[in-house]
């Protein structure tokens, strides 16, 4: 059998651990010679497989694509670009197998969340509607942890550790300085439909200590403003001040994000203010309470340097199975995380068809929220707990993570220039 070119792709929001994803697709096709030749991977993702714009990963080092394991963000750009049907955007199919065939691309390996799963699930389906043989397996990927089928998604736990860290130092400088000054502080996290990352910060409190939030916010619970400012002023009545996370996707009871600012993104997903000073105003304007807010936005997705050293090792596999799946000639499948215990933590990998997992959202289960909708269940810090547990720090130069930039070598384009419609 002859060897073959690959596409590798990455996609939608970056991670801190989506390059070792890439690595692991990249040093294991590397030991694979007799099936895979060159892995090409696409500058912002299916963007530089429509404009050929790819880069031969054979041109680098090893030790800079060993490097990518431990450096966040997409090291080979990333896009928000979603391929619509086969009848909608023919045109761009016809050219993806334009430039597959001048590249001698027959393997694809797509990196990202439920949207990109579906691109990669369409891909998958060039080789009956297209007549073009093409082995596609998606490869997980998001901080949302809403990827159906796996027990958790690469890129999730170390958001997870970076905000349950934030909101314990914040407690304690809220503690330190509430006599006198700030009596609230809302942290606002990424999250539109799903309080994954919302939950995490629940790991920070305790019962060994007052600390970390006190009350949660989830885009799974209606946002009822009374019940939440008596909650609040019950918080401050009790300890003296008040910790709140909220996440970006918390909605009123008519369904309405509380921060939608009214423009749409590429997938066609509600592009969110800042939710933090609209609940901090809220506490203000109701009850006075000198407020203080921040909002974790990029921060909480580029934070390689306090990574759990799950997620890296859950990345970097899910990589390696994807290739291995398309050398055994598995085809339309995405690996997964199979959780077999929970303490100590273990772990092995499964699969999932596409078809079943673009598009789907995991949202957190009832029984993961407390009663009052404010916090989490122990039941919930059982799931979440060792995600986080165990550190992967990065390699530090003069004081700061030494993070690879790579050399990005180009494939020389050999079809005609193509414009995005």
């Amino acid at each position: 059998m002859p060897a073959y070119n690959a596409f590798y792709g990455q996609s939608g929001g970056v991670t801190p651990v989506i390059n070792s994803s890439a690595a692991g697709v990249i040093q294991t096709a590397r030991k694979f010679p007799d099936h895979i030749n060159k892995v090409f991977v696409g500058e912002n993702g299916i963007l530089g497989a429509l404009t050929e714009n790819l880069i031969d990963s054979s041109l680098e080092t090893d030790s800079d694509i060993e490097a990518l394991k431990h450096t966040p963000s997409g090291a080979f750009g990333s896009c928000r670009y979603k391929l619509k049907s086969l009848e909608e955007h023919k045109r761009e199919y016809e050219r993806l197998i334009e430039v597959f065939k001048a590249h001698n691309i027959r393997y694809f390996f797509y990196n990202g969340g439920g949207d990109s799963q579906d691109t990669a699930h369409k891909v998958s389906q060039l080789s009956e509607s297209m007549n073009y043989p093409i082995t596609c397996i998606g490869v997980p990927k998001t901080i949302d942890n809403d990827l159906p089928f796996t027990d958790c998604s690469p890129g999730f736990a170390s958001v997870a550790k970076y905000v349950a860290v934030s909101i314990l130092e914040a407690s304690l400088d809220v503690a330190s300085m509430s006599a006198t000054s700030t009596k609230v502080f809302v942290m606002e996290v990424m999250g539109r439909h799903a309080g994954w990352i919302a939950a995490a910060a629940g790991l920070a409190a305790s019962d060994d200590h007052d600390l970390g939030p006190d009350i949660i916010l989830f885009p799974e619970v209606e946002f009822k403003q009374q019940a939440f400012l008596d909650k609040v002023n019950a918080t401050i009545k009790r300890k003296g001040h008040c910790c709140i996370v909220v996440s970006e996707g918390v909605k009123t009871p008519d369904g309405k994000f509380l921060s939608d600012s009214g423009v749409r993104d590429a997938f066609g997903h509600a592009q969110l203010g800042g939710v933090a000073p609209v609940v901090a105003d809220l506490i203000k304007q109701a009850d006075g309470h000198k407020c203080h807010w921040a909002v974790c936005d990029y921060l909480q997705r580029a934070a390689r340097h306090i990574g759990a050293a799950a997620d890296v090792e859950h990345a970097y596999a899910l990589g390696k199975a994807a290739v291995e799946f398309a050398v055994q000639g598995q085809n339309a499948v995405m690996p997964t995380i199979v959780r077999t215990s929970d303490n100590p933590y273990r772990w092995e990998i499964g699969q999932a068809p596409l078809a079943e997992v673009a598009n789907v959202e995991e949202m957190m289960p009832q029984k993961y929220i407390s009663a009052d909708g404010f916090f989490i269940t122990p039941e919930c810090k059982t799931y979440l707990q060792p995600l986080i547990e165990g550190e992967d720090y990065p390699p530090y130069k003069n004081g700061l993570p030494d993070y690879v930039v790579l050399k990005k070598h180009k494939v020389e384009k050999r079809t005609p220039e193509f414009t995005l419609s």
